[in-house]
This record gives C-alpha cells, structure tokens and sequence, in this order.
C-alpha cells in the first residue's frame, strides 16, 4: 500500500511548502505538486497522481478544496480512484476518508445527493421547455432567415438556381439553403 500525496495551489505566486510538509508527515510519497487553478480539468499532475494509484492505495490531500472545485467533481475524482481499488483521504477533513466505513458513507449519501438533484434539474428543465412550448415560443438558436428570405430561397430553387448560388445570394451557408422546405 502506496500513501501517494498531491498538492495543488491556484497561482504561481503561492506556495507548496505547508502542504508538501503535511503530506510528508502523513507518510506520503510520491507528492504530486501543482500550481493551476482547481477549476481547469487538465490538471496534468491530478491525472499523474491518479495514474499512479493501485490496489489498496490511497491518495492523500491536505484539503478537499485542493482537489475538488465542486461535489460533482469530488464524487467524480472519488468514483476514478475507487475503481482502481484505491481510497482518498483529505487530512483537514476527517469524514472525507473512504478508507473508513464513515467515510464511505458520507460520500456515499453525498453522491446520491448529487444524484437527486441532477434529476431534479432535469425535471424543472424539462417542465420549462414544455411550458414554452404550450406558449407558442421557438426553442433553439433562431433561424438565420427570415420568413421571406426562405420563401425567395424556395422560389429561387424552382426557377433552378442550386444552393450554393443561393446561399451565396442570402449570405448563409450551403447547408442553411439546403434545409430550407
């Protein structure tokens, strides 16, 4: 079993040095340090870290927040390191070690919360488009021509004119021309 740490900071101007001397006195090595924003989700050294994970192992943070920008990555990050039979512990927050069984379910409920408001998301979605619908409003981009610019289209191409010159005439694509009925 591997105590693999990783350390991240925002911005070039902050320092490592706190969580690198937290991660060593928890055992860990290797540390994977990096300095970039936790909202990108190329994190080079994130996936290193998580490349280097194995059976039994368990990847050590000083904080969630070093990890994590949100709960949907948390539980997305946590999914990745238990499928290789790893576990994840944070040090600042002891309920956020699923190498324990309270661990594990806190996560666990944490992941269903997720989960329901997901689904609760989709609905409230869903019952809006409806609603627009009933009401008569368009959804989607708005169409590129007008009424009486497709109606000129549609008469261009009887007389036979093919698309490109239409679309060429109307200023759209080819393909806008040819989707016009």
């Amino acid at each position: 079993m591997k105590m693999i740490g990783y350390a991240r900071v925002s911005t070039s101007g902050q320092t490592l040095d706190a969580q690198l001397e937290q991660l060593g006195a928890a055992g860990c090595d290797p540390v994977f340090r990096e300095t970039m924003s936790g909202a990108r989700n190329d994190r080079p050294e994130l996936k290193k870290a998580l490349a280097a994970l194995s059976e039994g192992d368990v990847l050590i943070v000083t904080r969630l927040d070093r990890l994590a920008r949100s709960t949907r990555d948390l539980l997305d990050i946590v999914h990745t390191i238990e499928t290789q039979g790893a576990k994840l512990k944070a040090l600042a927050e002891s309920w956020a070690d699923t190498t324990t069984p309270t661990g594990k379910l806190i996560l666990t409920v944490l992941g269903g919360l997720a989960e329901f408001e997901r689904s609760l998301i989709a609905e409230r979605t869903a019952e809006g488009r409806d609603r627009a619908r009933r009401a008569g409003r368009r959804l989607g981009r708005p169409p590129k021509l007008t009424q009486h610019q497709r109606e000129a289209a549609l008469k261009m191409r009887r007389e036979g004119q093919d698309n490109a010159e239409i679309a060429r005439l109307l200023g759209v694509s080819r393909s806008t021309v040819s989707r016009i009925k």
